[in-house]
C-alpha cells in the first residue's frame, strides 16, 4: 500500500468536514462519508475525465453515489475540486457550486447541501439519490446512452462521446429489487462502460447486514454477466487504483468492484456500529477521531493549506486539458457534419429537432374509430422520423403498448446504436433507466400497462422531482380491458399519478386528441409526461361538428356546448368516456336539456390557465355538473362541486367482456343521462 502524505490529508479532509457537517446539523450520517473517503478519492483524482470548471461538458465520465445518505462524501469531493455552479439555462458562473458555508448548513433551509444528493438543485450531482437502488439503476441508463451517442455522434476522427459511468453503491442499494433488475439489464447488454462500486461494510441501521442479507454477491453478479473485482481494503489506493485501470482496459462487460470498507473508519468507538451509519458521531467521539487522523481536534471545517490545490493540479488540470481538446474538436466537426453538430447542441439544451413535427398526422372522422394505443403508435413514430434522440421501449409489452420505432434496430448485447430497448418484465428499472436516458440528454421513453405503473412510481416520481421530460406511456387503461379481470384493471392509478407534484398526465380521448397530447410531449423540457391509452376502440370524433382537438394544450376545452353556450347541465369527460358523455349529450338535448361536454384530458395543463379561460370552459355558475372516468372518484370534487356528481369506480373490477362491465358499474349512455337529470334537479333546488 503506498500513500503519500498529500493523499492521506486530502482523504482526512473529506472526512472530518463530513464529521463537522453532520455533528452541526444534528442530523446525517457520517459513517458512509468517512469510510468511502479514499476509495472516491481515488476515482476522483486519478480516473475521472471531468473538468470542475465545465461540469455540464457532454463527454465527461458521470459520478453517481448512490448510497445518497453518504451524501457529504459528494459535496466536500464537489467543494475540494472547485466545481463551478450551472445557471438553469446552462451558463457556467464563476462561484463555487459548494462553498465551506453551504458545508456548514449541511441539511439546512435552501442550502445547496440537502439530505440526499439532488439533480438539479447542486450542480456536480448528475441525478436525485436518496431511494436506495435508485442511482444504480439511473447508471445504466446513462451507460447506454454514452454507447447510444457514440453510435449516432461519432465519425471517424471525432470521437465525440466515450464517457464512463461509476457508482458508488452500498448494501442497502443492493438488496433493493430495482438494483437487480437494472443490473441484469446491463449484463444483458454487455455494457462496457458501466462501473458499480459496492461499499461492502456489513452494516445497516437494523445492524449487522446478517439480519437479512447473507447471500454471495459477487457469485450473483458474475451470474449477470458482470465482471467482478475485489479489494480488500478500502484505504489500500494502490488496490484501488489497480481495479479501476482493470475496469477501463478489459472491457467486454460492466464491472463491479466490492471494496471492503469500515464504516465510521478511525472513530475509536463507533468502526463497525450501526450508530455511525446514521447518527451524528457526538463531540467526545469526533475529537477523538481527529486525534487518530493527526488532526487538530477543536478545529471545525478545516481545509488544510493545499488541498484544494492538489486537487486541481490533477484532477482539474487532466479534466481541463481533456475538455479543451473535445472543444477543438467539435470546433472542426462542426464544420464537416453541422447538421449533427446542430442536433447535438440542441440536444444538449434540452431543444427540440428542427421540423420534429412536420408529419404529425391528421385522422378523419370515424364513428368505428381506433385504440388510442393505435394512434400513438402511428403519431410515435410520425415523430420519431425527426426526432432522432427519441429512445425507448416496452417492459415485453412492444405488440400491446405500440411503442416500437420502425426503421430502427434494437439495442442488443454488444450493440447500443438502436433506438428500441427491450427492458424485459422490468418495470421499475425501466422507469429508473428512462431517467438515466434523459439525465443523459436523449428522450427517453417506457412502457406498460396502467396498472403496473404501481411498480414504477418510485422512478416516476424521481423524474418530477428531478424536472425531467421523461415519457410513460401506459396503455390498457381502465377496466375497459376486460375479461383479464381486476388484477389487470386500473382504478386508483390514475389519480394517484395525478397527485405527484410536476407531473403533466395526459389522457386523450380520440386519436386527433393523442395527436395534440404528442405535440405536447415533444415541447416539454423540464416536465414528466404520462400518456394513457385505451384498448378498446374509441370513435375518431368529426371535427367540424365538435370542438377542435387543439384544446388539448390547454388541458381541457369545450368539446360541444348548448345552443347559444349558455348550459344549465356540463358533463366533463377524460380519454374513452368523452364518448360516452357525447352520446349523453346528444339524449338530453333531444329532451331540451341544455348540457355542455368538456374533454378534460389534463388536469394539471387545465390549471396552468388562466381563471378566465377555466372559467369560460366551466362556468362557476352552472353548478350542474357530472365527471365520467372509468377510474377512482377521487379528486372530481375539485372539478364537479358539492352539488355535482361523478359516475367513477368505486371498487375494484371484474372479469366479464367490456358491455357487461361498463352495464355492472353505469358507464352507460342511460346512466349516464339519469345522473345528468338528477344532478340539474339538485342544482335547481
Amino acid at each position: 500500500m503506498t500513500t503519500d502524505k498529500q493523499d492521506v490529508l486530502c482523504i482526512n479532509t473529506i472526512r472530518t468536514l463530513a464529521m463537522d457537517a453532520v455533528q452541526q446539523a444534528h442530523s446525517g450520517h457520517p459513517g458512509a462519508p468517512m469510510s468511502l473517503a479514499p476509495v472516491a478519492y481515488q476515482l476522483w483524482q486519478q480516473e475521472l475525465r471531468y473538468d470542475p470548471s465545465h461540469p455540464i461538458w457532454p463527454d465527461r465520465d458521470r459520478f453517481i453515489l448512490s448510497n445518497g445518505h453518504a451524501s457529504m462524501l459528494l459535496y466536500a469531493l464537489l467543494h475540494l475540486a472547485g466545481v463551478k455552479r450551472v445557471t438553469r439555462e446552462y451558463g457556467i458562473e464563476d462561484t463555487p457550486t459548494v462553498s465551506l458555508d453551504d458545508i456548514k448548513k449541511f441539511r439546512q433551509l435552501d442550502s445547496s447541501t440537502p439530505g440526499h444528493p439532488e439533480y438539479r438543485w447542486t450542480s456536480g450531482v448528475e441525478t436525485t439519490t436518496g431511494p436506495l437502488g435508485q442511482g444504480v439503476a439511473n447508471s445504466v441508463g446513462m451507460a447506454m446512452a454514452s454507447r447510444w451517442l457514440a453510435g449516432y455522434f461519432n465519425r471517424p476522427g471525432f470521437e465525440l462521446f466515450s464517457y464512463d459511468v461509476y457508482a458508488i453503491c452500498g448494501d442497502g442499494d443492493l438488496m433493493e429489487g430495482v438494483a437487480s433488475e437494472a443490473a441484469s439489464v446491463a449484463g444483458h447488454l454487455q455494457l462496457p462502460n458501466l462501473c458499480w462500486i459496492y461499499d461492502s461494510n456489513h452494516i445497516s441501521i437494523d445492524g449487522s447486514t446478517d439480519l437479512a442479507f447473507t447471500e454471495d454477491v459477487g457469485r450473483r453478479f458474475e451470474g449477470y454477466g458482470w465482471r467482478v473485482l475485489r479489494v480488500a481494503d478500502a484505504n489500500d489506493l494502490t488496490a484501488l487504483g489497480e481495479a479501476l485501470r482493470t475496469f477501463k482496459t478489459m472491457r467486454g462487460k460492466p464491472t463491479l468492484i466490492i471494496v471492503t470498507t469500515q464504516i465510521a473508519y478511525g472513530a475509536p468507538k463507533l468502526q463497525g456500529s450501526a450508530k455511525a451509519h446514521g447518527e451524528p458521531l457526538g463531540d467526545e467521539e469526533i475529537k477523538g477521531t481527529k486525534r487518530n487522523y493527526g488532526w487538530p481536534e477543536d478545529a471545525k471545517f478545516l481545509v488544510p493549506d493545499g488541498v484544494r490545490e492538489h486537487f486541481q493540479a490533477r484532477m482539474g488540470n487532466r479534466g481541463k486539458q481533456l475538455r479543451e481538446a473535445w472543444v477543438q474538436r467539435f470546433a472542426e466537426y462542426r464544420k464537416q457534419f453541422p447538421e449533427l453538430a446542430d442536433q447535438l447542441e440542441r440536444m444538449q439544451r434540452r431543444d427540440t429537432p428542427k421540423g420534429w413535427d412536420a408529419e404529425l398526422p391528421s385522422f378523419p372522422a370515424d364513428a368505428k374509430g381506433m385504440a388510442t394505443r393505435e394512434s400513438s403508435g402511428k403519431v410515435l413514430n410520425a415523430v420519431a422520423k425527426h426526432y432522432p434522440w427519441m429512445v425507448g421501449g416496452s417492459a415485453d409489452l412492444n405488440p400491446s403498448t405500440k411503442t416500437y420505432i420502425t426503421g430502427s434496430d434494437a439495442m442488443k448485447p454488444g450493440e447500443h446504436a438502436g433506438r428500441n430497448v427491450h427492458f424485459g418484465v422490468r418495470e421499475h428499472a425501466m422507469g429508473s433507466i428512462v431517467n438515466g436516458l434523459c439525465l443523459s440528454k436523449l428522450r427517453g421513453y417506457g412502457a406498460t400497462f396502467l396498472i403496473f405503473s404501481d411498480y414504477e412510481r418510485p422512478a416516476i416520481r424521481l423524474s418530477a422531482l428531478m424536472e425531467l421530460p421523461a415519457l410513460h406511456i401506459f396503455t390498457h387503461d381502465s377496466i375497459g380491458l376486460g375479461e383479464d379481470g381486476p388484477t389487470h384493471q386500473p382504478v386508483e392509478q390514475l389519480a394517484s399519478l395525478r397527485a405527484i407534484p410536476g407531473i403533466i398526465v395526459l389522457r386523450p380521448a380520440d386519436a386527433n386528441e393523442v395527436v395534440e397530447a404528442w405535440r405536447v410531449i415533444g415541447e416539454q423540457r423540464k416536465h414528466p409526461v404520462v400518456l394513457v391509452l385505451t384498448r378498446q376502440p374509441v370513435p375518431t370524433l368529426d371535427r367540424t361538428k365538435y370542438g377542435a382537438a387543439s384544446g388539448v394544450a390547454r388541458g381541457g376545452y369545450v368539446v360541444a356546448d348548448a345552443e347559444g353556450g349558455k348550459p344549465e347541465l356540463i358533463l366533463i369527460g377524460t380519454g374513452s368516456e368523452v364518448h360516452l358523455c357525447l352520446d349523453a349529450y346528444e339524449k338530453l338535448k333531444a329532451e331540451g336539456i341544455k348540457a355542455r361536454v368538456v374533454s378534460l384530458p389534463s388536469w394539471e395543463l387545465f390549471e396552468q390557465q388562466p381563471q378566465e379561460y377555466q372559467d369560460s370552459v366551466l362556468p362557476p355558475d352552472v353548478k350542474a355538473r357530472v365527471a365520467v372516468e372509468k377510474a377512482a372518484a377521487f379528486g372530481w370534487e375539485r372539478w364537479v362541486g358539492f352539488a355535482g356528481n361523478v359516475i367513477a369506480m368505486r371498487s375494484f373490477g371484474a372479469s366479464a367482456p367490456i358491455k357487461a362491465l361498463q352495464q355492472k358499474f353505469g358507464f352507460t349512455v342511460d346512466n349516464v343521462v339519469q345522473v345528468s337529470k338528477d344532478t340539474l334537479a339538485k342544482a335547481k333546488k
